[in-house]
């Protein structure tokens, strides 16, 4: 004779299970506690004077051909304090810094022969913790953002040129004006030590004088 309590356990425990599942409307708090964490870039103090997409290649001497450095966005950054402005350019997805460098009096970005959209310059970047000599191309996606990012680059780098002059001016001027006032002060030091010299001297030949004179 058949018998249906298999069929009754089953169906109990299928209840069972379905009822824990149910929401019982309860809050569990979390086991650890996450805290939100300022992350820093290093930027903070600089404003951002350009702001480009492209795909960065540095050459490399060794396999004389170009390798890609990254592709993200490229920055010229202007430090709020001293003025000074840096390129840097990051990878859209790691952030990893691909360029790193000043710009400086002398440097000059160039379009690359037979690209409109990518350009070139040589420059002494820190993009891997330490100076190197680098010759860098970036590619644009638009003939306008690669004359655009020419044109500041080129404009910044004479604005420093000018400046360098400008402090060798100031200084050359203030280090003239401080031989001048040096040459004035032995001038007077010289007259005072003739004057000195002199009074004694003077002083004895109104003595001799005195003496030289008849008595009446």
């Amino acid at each position: 004779m058949a018998t249906n309590e298999p069929e009754h356990e089953t169906r109990d425990a299928e209840e069972a299970g379905a009822n824990e599942d149910e929401d019982t409307g309860a809050q569990v708090a979390p086991i650890v506690r996450l805290e939100e964490v300022a992350v820093t870039t290093g930027e903070e103090d600089e404003d951002a004077v350009l702001d480009l997409k492209s795909k960065l290649y540095r050459f490399d001497k060794e396999a004389n051909q170009w390798k890609e450095r990254g592709a993200g966005t490229v920055k010229l950054l202007k430090h709020k304090d001293t003025g000074k402005i840096r390129l840097v350019m990051r990878q859209s997805k790691t952030l990893k810094i691909c360029a790193n460098h000043f710009v400086k009096p002398g440097m000059a970005v160039q379009e690359h022969v037979g690209n409109e959209k990518s350009c070139v310059w040589h420059a002494r970047d820190f993009a891997d913790g330490e100076l190197k000599d680098e010759l860098f191309c970036i590619r644009f996606a638009s003939i306008e953002n690669c004359k655009l990012f020419m044109q500041k680059f080129n404009e910044v780098a004479e604005s420093e040129a000018e400046k360098e002059e400008s402090k060798d001016a100031s200084e050359t001027a203030g280090l003239l004006e401080k031989l001048t006032v040096e040459e004035t002060k032995t001038e007077e030091k010289v007259k005072t030590e003739e004057k000195k010299k002199s009074e004694p001297e003077k002083a004895d030949e109104e003595k001799k004088t005195e003496e030289a004179a008849p008595s009446t």
